[in-house]
């Protein structure tokens, strides 16, 4: 794929939208991903990929340790079972350096990992790591002295929608004794149920531990910030400044699905003025409202699949102006479309349809700026950082009612992550 961001939105790539992009891939213009054949490949011989937590696939990697001054051996492998926590209390442990008990004044929680420093000249020692959860948008394995227990993927990784399943009795289980199999072949579910139960019973007990329950198996509509608790949770109005920039999209107004409104009151000097007001998101899913040659213009980016362009025809002229963006949205679900108007000192000055708007997530690293632009361009007819040249004194985000549809389904999420927690209460 050329834009990750399409996965995480639920909307396929068109094989020839990939293709006009075949000359962009590994440039700053694509956030391109390897397709699904060159995953199952990079992970042979392990099953499955790095999204499906319960298998070894894309997360069962050699690592090597050099230390000429302290470990004698040269060129010898240790095959001691050990987890990348165990990473930093080896680094403790080797440099002689305690685990700070506060950090800032806040008090910090122990460290879960076991350093291998035992191992650096004991080869044939017993791994001192003998238990590890894993779990991942709901697939899930527990690995326990030798033996792994691990769900069977309900749906491909490569799928974006969650599976409809339960997600907790709806999943198969399967076992491995990795210590004779480490690549999973053999499956023992069927022939040692004990086991496979005990196991269970041991997953589900770490799983209380560190806070993993309720399992989750919504995959990418998990990763939309309005269906979690935010500091902006309940807040209707947003009122931003000339510097405030790199802002995240958990910590912004949640514009994506209902209308909403702009508010830039700015200033024009004598000579214009152009450059960006706000933008949230970039070149991979996003919007921006900014003056292009003077002219006032809205940008809707749709996962770089589709582009909107709502622009006056006339310059702003010098002096103080209220410009004004609404959207109003047509409702009936998630990425639906909506009419986009923009207004100056209380007159229409352009109109026009977005017919497709991002659903769960602009971006994954870009947040949203005033006065410029610090990450990729919504489009590429402006370059960054595209400072404004006149003044802003403010500009303020209205978000309007969410329609009925819409917050059926947001309710519907809440609803099946805590029936989760019930069941597994």
């Amino acid at each position: 794929m050329s834009n990750e961001m399409t996965f995480f939105n639920g909307i396929p790539e068109d094989y020839k939208q990939l293709l006009a992009h075949i000359d962009d891939l590994g440039t700053w213009k694509t956030y391109n991903h390897y397709p699904v054949g060159w995953a199952h490949a990079m992970d042979a011989p392990f099953q499955w990929a790095k999204q499906v937590a319960s298998h070894y696939g894309g997360t069962a990697n050699g690592l090597v340790v050099s230390w000429p001054a302290r470990i004698k051996s040269r060129g010898q492998l240790r095959n001691q079972w050990h987890h990348v926590i165990d990473i930093v209390p080896t680094i403790y442990e080797a440099t002689g350096v305690p685990m700070p008990s506060s950090v800032n004044g806040v008090a910090q929680k122990p460290i879960d990992g076991i350093s291998m420093v035992y191992t650096f000249d004991r080869p044939e020692v017993p791994s001192r790591h003998k238990t590890q959860y894993f779990e991942i948008l709901g697939n899930r394995g527990i690995y326990n002295d030798g033996w792994i227990a691990c769900t069977t993927p309900p749906s491909p990784p490569w799928l974006p929608g969650g599976p409809e399943v339960d997600p907790v009795t709806g999943y198969t289980w399967e076992l491995y004794n990795v210590m004779k199999d480490p690549t999973e072949a053999h499956n023992l579910a069927g022939s040692n149920g004990v086991k496979l139960q005990e196991l269970q019973l041991l997953f589900y007990a770490e799983a209380a531990k560190y806070d993993v329950l309720p399992i989750d198996n919504s995959k990418t509509v998990r990763m939309g910030p309005g269906i979690r608790p935010s500091l902006t949770e309940g807040r209707t109005s947003f009122t931003y400044y000339e510097g405030d920039i790199r802002i995240p999209e958990g910590s912004s107004p949640e514009t994506k699905n209902r209308s909403f409104g702009i508010r830039a009151d700015v200033e024009i000097p004598p000579e214009g003025a152009e450059g960006m007001l706000i933008t949230q998101g970039g070149l991979f899913g996003g919007w921006a409202l900014y003056l292009d040659k003077g002219r006032p213009t809205f940008h809707y980016n749709t996962v770089n699949l589709f582009h909107y362009t709502i622009a006056s025809p006339q310059l702003l002229s010098p002096g103080k102006h209220a410009l004004i963006f609404d959207f109003k949205y047509d409702g009936g679900g998630m990425g639906k479309g909506g009419t986009a108007t923009l207004s100056a000192d209380g007159k229409r000055i352009a109109q026009g349809r977005i017919e497709h708007t991002v659903p769960i997530r602009f971006s994954l690293d870009e947040g949203l700026d005033v006065g410029e632009d610090t990450g990729t361009p919504v489009n590429l007819s402006y370059d960054v950082p595209f400072k404004f040249t006149g003044k802003i004194d403010k500009v303020t985000i209205v978000l309007k009612p969410i329609t009925a549809r819409t917050a059926q389904k947001s309710q519907e999420l809440k609803r099946e992550a805590a029936i989760a927690k019930a069941v597994q209460d």
